[in-house]
């Protein structure tokens, strides 16, 4: 692995990221500044804190850590987007919930992946 870049679940949080910043602009008023910007912080901080954790990768406690914050931060972006699956009533926000929840998984996944295998570094 050369860098966080090769990680799947980085590529998959960062497309999700754009998508959701993307489409969060489309939302009405007073959505597009309070629900919006706060899944807009959230869905960046799923793959800002894999990037951050991949930097620490030399210390797998760190590592961990920030792997468990990316996924925390992804479960308050799937809640933000069930919200607004809910009362916008747009079937792509329910896409991007779901998208969301497959993501988390593959976190989680991963967390257990690092806590078992992961050999460099210290901790």
């Amino acid at each position: 692995m050369k860098g966080y870049k090769d990680l799947d679940i980085y590529n998959l949080a960062f497309k999700l990221a754009v998508r959701i910043y993307r489409l969060s602009l489309k939302l009405p008023h007073p959505d597009k500044f309070e629900t919006g910007s706060q899944i807009r912080r959230s869905s960046q901080s799923v793959k800002d804190n894999i990037v951050e954790g991949y930097g620490r990768k030399r210390y797998k406690a760190d590592f961990i850590k920030f792997l468990v914050a990316s996924h925390a931060s992804c479960l308050e972006a799937t809640s933000q987007a069930e919200f607004l699956a809910e009362v916008q009533t747009d079937q792509e926000w329910t896409d991007i919930a779901n998208e969301l929840d497959k993501a988390g998984i593959k976190i989680y996944n991963f967390i257990i992946y690092v806590e078992k295998n992961w050999k460099t570094g210290r901790g």
